[in-house]
């Protein structure tokens, strides 16, 4: 499977972003993000925009880092408004703005409509695949051994859970809240991607 990380100025500058700000197992987390979902793409024929997908994956968990957790809204919002403004320095106009931050804010969702939605679809799915295990049996076994070689998961485990629990205690209304009471400790304990 060849898969190739989009080469745009907005890609490097997210991943520029993502570096400075988030700890090394969750900037690994958010470039595993990416390549699971366009494997994921790749393999079923489902297009998207890859530079969209991209830097909705660097910025997706941006409102879990220290500069960017908002105190008052739960950090998939933070974190939508965190990309509106980054495709505003970027000069996307304001629809392509929306959709990045839109496509973070779904990342959460159960479900995401893959008609609607590709790259929010797509995002939903891999990050799940990444932090609980969910699906993992879609990515193939060479893929997961050559992405894991190169961006190891460093402890990712313990440090999401840690910080969905901090988002719990101080906004128990949010998804993350809803998440901690359903038990995603042990769902991230159990991941085939840590063994």
């Amino acid at each position: 499977m060849n898969l190739v990380i989009p080469d745009t100025t907005a890609c490097r500058t997210s991943l520029e972003v993502a570096t400075a700000f988030h700890t090394p197992a969750l900037l690994n987390h958010s470039v595993r993000a990416y390549l699971w979902a366009a494997a994921y793409a790749q393999e079923r024929g489902i297009s998207f925009d890859a530079e969209l997908l991209y830097v909705s994956a660097m910025l997706h968990d941006l409102g879990l880092a220290t500069a960017f957790d908002n105190h008052s809204v739960p950090f998939e919002e933070a974190g939508g408004h965190v990309a509106w403004v980054f495709g505003a320095g970027a000069g996307w106009p304001v629809e392509r703005r929306q959709r990045a931050a839109e496509v973070i804010v779904h990342h959460m969702w159960d479900e995401v409509d893959l008609e609607q939605d590709p790259e929010g679809h797509l995002l939903e799915l891999s990050t799940g695949m990444d932090i609980s295990g969910r699906n993992t049996e879609a990515i193939p076994a060479d893929l997961r051994e050559e992405v894991l070689a190169r961006y190891p998961r460093l402890g990712l485990a313990k440090e999401f859970v840690a910080c969905f629990e901090s988002q719990a205690e101080r906004k128990p209304d949010s998804l993350a809240g809803t998440f901690v009471r359903g038990g995603l400790a042990a769902r991230v304990a159990a991941n085939p991607l840590d063994r």
